[in-house]
């Protein structure tokens, strides 16, 4: 009779504990994986001494004198009552491949995508906006069970109700018994005789629909607002997954946006430059007053605070930034190019001297634009 404390290497009063030890460290190295053919006897033996002393009554047979093991003493370490692969799937990764239970049918649906245009208005004070979608929703017929009304689901009689089947193979171990999904219920546990005419069994189905979206100040194109819930209802009348609705941003006539400010070119007369003066601009708030001062070069910019677009998640606005365009008469009649001699007369402009300006302007000259530009 094999001294099965000696194949493990453990003393006759070791701990469960101890003898676990022992052999998940044997099993690592002796497995025909790692050891290849040369280790397999070893293993089998190793594995029969498991098998005994993991086992509190077949350990007191040892114990006594008596190998379980032998012929008519409960068969090779494999068998059908023996030490299979759920023990060693325990021994390696602590815990067996034990029953798990059905699947359940009602299961989370997906979330989806769809886009929404909104203006430069909308993204900058907000909106309320309606959009169509197209998702899964739960079958009004059958309340999402996916049996036809008045029918009932059916316990599966290939796994009676398990959801699994297991399933013996013969290897170099013995007896390999594994567990796999029904064909049948598909691992349900359950089939459904008579399904719904609307959904098939799906407990859901298609609709068109309306949502509504509640677009916050400050989106810009590829933000993205998320919908709790509103997304696919999953297989079985599951709950459903989120819808996330991506802005894209219309392109305005006027306007160019830049982060949360927004930029326009206001073209003015040339005289209005240089004489200054008050000229009314439609914003997205309104008519609102632009102040040129007198000498406005052409590329200055006048900035009408707390014009532009809301901040997202935050307080307060981006700015207007108006970039000043100085229109140059080209047709003049005789009258005008008169004036304009006698003005270019009095200011000693009629042969001016070209003058380069700086390709860097000075702290001062910035300074001063600075100023011009509040």
């Amino acid at each position: 009779m094999a001294d099965y404390y000696q194949t493990l290497g453990v003393a006759r009063n070791a701990t469960a504990e101890e003898i676990k030890k022992a052999y998940r460290k044997l099993a690592r190295e002796l497995h025909p994986d790692v050891a290849g053919e040369a280790g397999e006897e070893r293993f089998k033996e190793v594995s029969a001494a498991y098998e005994v002393l993991s086992n509190p009554d077949k350990r007191q047979q040892f114990d006594m004198g008596v190998d379980p093991l032998a012929p008519g003493g409960g068969g090779f370490p494999g068998g059908a009552g023996g030490f299979g692969f759920q023990d060693i799937f325990e021994t390696f990764f602590g815990g067996g491949s034990s029953q798990q239970g059905p699947v359940p049918r009602a299961r989370r649906g997906q979330d989806s995508l769809v886009r929404l245009d909104v203006d430069l208005s909308e993204a900058a004070f907000g909106a309320t906006k309606s959009l169509s979608v197209d998702t899964a929703i739960t079958c009004t017929t059958c309340t999402g069970k996916g049996a036809k009304p008045g029918t009932t689901l059916h316990t599966c009689t290939a796994c009676q109700g398990r959801g699994s089947v297991q399933r013996v193979q013969r290897s170099f171990l013995g007896q390999v018994m594994t567990t796999q999904p029904c064909n049948v219920c598909g691992g349900y546990g359950t089939v459904i005789p008579d399904p719904c005419p609307d959904c098939h069994g799906e407990g859901r189905v298609r609709e068109h629909r309306t949502v509504s979206v509640k677009v916050p100040a400050g989106v810009e194109t590829g933000t993205r607002i998320r919908l709790s819930a509103q997304g696919e209802v999953g297989p079985g009348g599951g709950p459903a997954g989120d819808l996330y609705v991506e802005i894209r941003e219309r392109q305005h006539e006027v306007f160019i946006r830049h982060g949360d400010d927004i930029h326009c070119t206001l073209e003015v007369p040339m005289t209005a430059a240089a004489l200054g003066t008050v000229l009314t601009l439609d914003t997205l708030d309104g008519p609102q007053d632009v102040d040129l001062r007198t000498g406005t070069q052409p590329g200055e910019k006048v900035t009408l605070s707390g014009l532009g677009v809301g901040h997202l998640n935050g307080n307060g606005r981006g700015d207007l930034v108006v970039t000043v365009n100085v229109a140059i008469p080209k047709n003049l009649t005789d009258e005008q190019t008169k004036l304009l001699h006698h003005l270019a007369e009095l200011r000693g402009e009629e042969s001016p001297e070209p003058r380069l300006a700086p390709a860097h302007p000075g702290f001062f000259s910035r300074l001063r634009d600075s100023f011009h530009a509040r």
